[in-house]
């Protein structure tokens, strides 16, 4: 099945608790919340208190993609402000296992994500702990870029190391999703499609999120 994850850096700020509300009713399988620290990548965005604030909103699946340098010290707060998936990046400066095991021991799934320069086979030691794994297809830090075609060798490599393994993975891919761009993911082996502006921009986005399905 290929899920929807409507993400929030493209929502209206000024009522993100409505427009949170509003993906959940348009069918979406998982709110994709983008956190920046202003470090690991050049912007910021909101942290745990904020993701808190809006989980009454809705009880989907809390897809929270960690761009932060130091995700191994907020894992916790941020699975008490309700994620239900954590995903921090290969790159980050946290050791990888402890990290991951962090988000385990406190209820989450655990999600590894690479940028488009990180070579797939990084997070290959890690995918027997993972649910899943996020393929950037731009360059993490801000929405509206144009979609990295090139990734998809990523995406299929990464569908056949999983298959050879018979793991259950989910491959996520966030950037420039859209009715062109999420036919290319979805035969390349991804089943989470991140959208932004595709979704929040339509005039129906039940249709859109439907329509992205394929």
């Amino acid at each position: 099945m290929i899920k929807i994850a409507p993400s929030i850096l493209s929502c209206d700020f000024s009522k993100i608790g409505e427009e949170v509300a509003r993906m959940d009713a348009c069918g979406a399988d998982y709110i994709h919340i983008d956190v920046m620290d202003g470090h690991f990548v050049p912007n910021i965005t909101f942290g745990a208190p904020v993701i808190k604030c809006f989980r009454k909103n809705t009880d989907k699946v809390f897809d929270c993609h960690l761009m932060i340098s130091d995700p191994l010290k907020y894992a916790e707060d941020f699975a008490k402000a309700g994620a239900d998936i954590i995903n921090f990046h290969v790159e980050s400066d946290s050791p990888i296992d402890e990290t991951i095991e962090k988000i385990l021991s406190l209820g989450c799934k655990a999600g590894l994500t690479v940028k488009p320069a990180t070579a797939i086979e990084e997070v290959y030691p890690y995918l027997d702990k993972l649910s899943m794994v996020l393929i950037m297809t731009v360059e993490p830090g801000f929405g509206g870029q144009k979609f990295m075609a090139d990734m998809m060798q990523k995406v299929s490599a990464l569908r056949a190391e999983a298959e050879k393994r018979g793991l259950d993975l989910d491959i996520q891919v966030d950037g420039g999703i859209s009715l062109e761009t999420a036919p290319v993911a979805i035969e390349a082996g991804a089943n989470v499609l991140v959208a932004g502006s595709a979704v929040f921009g339509a005039e129906d986005p039940s249709a859109m999120i439907e329509a992205l399905r394929g």
